[in-house]
C-alpha cells in the first residue's frame, strides 16, 4: 500500500478511537440502549485499534524498523550480512546473509496487538449482528 494511504488510515482510526470511547460513555449514561449497538460500537474501537498499530508496525519496516541492529555482521557460520528482506504482512524483517541462509525477526507484540483487536472486532460484529436480528424476530411483549 502507498505511505499516504498508510498514514491517513493511521491518521483516521487514531483519531475515531477516542470518538467512539465516548459514544459508549454517552451510550452507557442513558441506559435504555440496546446491546447490539454497544457491541457494535465495541467492535468499530477494536477494528480501528487494530488498524492504528497495524499501520504503527507497517511504518516501522518501511522506515527500515529497529530490525537492521538486531542483524549481525556475520552468522554462526562466519558468513558475512548481504540483505535485508522485509514482509509487510505478517509484519517482520529477515537478515539474508551471503550464503542464503535467514534468520527472521518477527515482531510478535505488533502482530499480537494486532491479531487479538481484529478477532475480537469480528467476534463483536456477529454479536451485534445476531443481536439485531434476535431483537428484530422476538414478538412483541417477550423479553
Amino acid at each position: 500500500m502507498p505511505t499516504p494511504l498508510m498514514g491517513l488510515l493511521l491518521l483516521v482510526s487514531v483519531a475515531a478511537v477516542p470518538g467512539c470511547i465516548l459514544a459508549i460513555v454517552l451510550m452507557l449514561r442513558d441506559p435504555p440502549r440496546s446491546l447490539s449497538r454497544i457491541c457494535a460500537v465495541l467492535a468499530l474501537i477494536s477494528g480501528l485499534s487494530a488498524t492504528a498499530v497495524y499501520c504503527y508496525g507497517w511504518f516501522s519496516v518501511a522506515l527500515g524498523g529497529p530490525f537492521p541492529e538486531l542483524c549481525e555482521d556475520r552468522n554462526a557460520s562466519g558468513v558475512p550480512w548481504a540483505s535485508l528482506k522485509q514482509d509487510y504482512w505478517p509484519l517482520r524483517n529477515a537478515c539474508v546473509y551471503s550464503d542464503g541462509s535467514t534468520v527472521e525477526h518477527v515482531s510478535t507484540s505488533v502482530n499480537g496487538f494486532v491479531n487479538v483487536p481484529a478477532g475480537l472486532a469480528v467476534v463483536l460484529t456477529c454479536a451485534a449482528v445476531f443481536l439485531c436480528w434476535r431483537a428484530r424476530h422476538l414478538p412483541e411483549g417477550a423479553s
